[in-house]
């Protein structure tokens, strides 16, 4: 009798072993972990309004810009940034970006818009630009950037010589590449604004003669207008 249920105790111990190595079989692997690497979505060309002149007193001219908001959004204007002159805070640089470039146009041409301007103190005629955005670097946020402005005679011709010096060149001389536009007008008017990260090097090559070189063989007409800027708080 102890013979047949030591028999027995074994059979089920290797039964129970069996069973336990079955479970353990049949437990699958944890899955490979999947790293879910997110596309960055593809760049797509639009359109903004750069308005350009010199007001009384920043501060106070402010406030009455913020006030206005409601206006631009209703013709479709969204506000980018203010860039304020190096060597004038009082001259600035407003950027807007435009849904519809003739709502945008129409905006600019109502006469209420001059009389607000007139209140907050503007003291310049506005010089206003409706450029289209086709290379645009939303990574970079320095303080200091410089708006180049030229034009040129086959934009073609100029983006491969443009191209030929590369943004690793530009920035060895502490610019780096934000902005290219052309203007909706006049395509052959081409809008550039780098961000500085070294400003000695950066006013250095604005005015080193192997850039305006480099400008001629590229086919830019006249003289380039070159600001300075800070970004406005």
């Amino acid at each position: 009798m102890k013979k047949i249920l030591f028999g027995f105790s074994m059979v089920a111990l290797g039964l129970t072993s069996c069973s336990n190595n079955n479970e353990k079989t049949a437990t699958p692997p944890p899955a490979d972990t999947v790293k879910v690497v997110e596309k960055k979505a593809e760049f797509q060309p639009f359109d903004i309004v750069e308005i350009d002149h010199t007001v009384k007193n920043y501060d106070k001219w402010r406030p009455g810009f913020n006030t206005d908001s409601t206006n631009r959004i209703a013709s479709g204007l969204e506000f980018i940034v203010i860039g304020r002159g190096m060597d004038n805070a009082n001259s600035l640089a407003i950027f807007l970006k435009a849904a519809d470039v003739q709502k945008a146009k129409d905006f600019a041409n109502n006469p209420r818009l001059k009389d607000i301007m007139q209140k907050n103190g503007v003291m310049t005629k506005p010089d206003i630009s409706y450029q289209h955005v086709i290379r645009f670097n939303a990574d970079s946020k320095e303080k200091q950037w410089v708006s180049i402005k030229h034009k040129v005679k086959d934009f073609d011709a100029w983006v491969k010589v443009y191209d030929s010096e590369g943004t690793a060149t530009r920035a060895t001389f502490g610019l780096v590449d934000v902005l290219l536009a052309r203007g909706n007008d006049d395509p052959n008017m081409v809008y550039i604004i780098f961000d500085i990260t070294d400003m000695a090097k950066a006013k250095a090559r604005m005015s080193d003669p192997a850039l305006k070189q480099l400008m001629t063989d590229a086919g830019v007409e006249g003289k380039p207008q070159i600001t300075f800027y800070t970004t406005a708080d």
